[in-house]
């Protein structure tokens, strides 16, 4: 399998995983202040709460997409390595945090206080996810 994403990368898996993980952060990011709208923390004059939560679920799911596109990627190319420890149960908590939060915003309506506490924990988890691998890579010179 790893040769096949090095194909399709022409031999630069590492490279375009660490740029899709980095837009994946940087749109975590963004969600975070789309939300912060969505919830009247923070008024904008050129966005209204509805567009601005709005955008906040579109982002989201181009961000599961492209983090499950990376995690697919990274578990077929270098499985479960012990070096990424750290890495690897990120990566993997910040997938069941999300289906919890999905879970919550379509079945379990009465637990939406807890969407904030959720978000910020999916931010977290992505930012461990991305510092112990394209931050590991781009700080280190480029060595995976």
């Amino acid at each position: 399998m790893e040769e096949a994403l090095q194909n399709l990368t022409g031999g630069n898996l590492t490279e375009v995983k660490v740029v899709l993980a980095t837009i994946v952060m940087a749109l975590a990011i963004y969600m975070i202040g789309l939300i912060a709208v969505g919830y009247g923390v923070v008024k904008l004059p050129f966005l209204a709460w509805g567009p601005a939560t709005l955008a906040h679920r579109a982002v989201g799911t181009g961000v599961v997409l492209i983090a499950l596109l990376v995690g697919f990627a990274c578990i077929a190319a270098f499985g479960l390595e012990s070096d990424y420890l750290l890495h690897g149960i990120a990566g993997i908590a910040v997938f069941v945090v999300l289906g919890l939060k999905i879970a919550v915003i379509r079945r379990w309506r009465s637990l939406n206080s807890w969407l904030p506490v959720l978000g910020l924990t999916v931010l977290a988890l992505f930012a461990v996810v991305w510092a112990t691998s394209a931050g590991d890579f781009l700080l280190g010179g480029g060595e995976e």
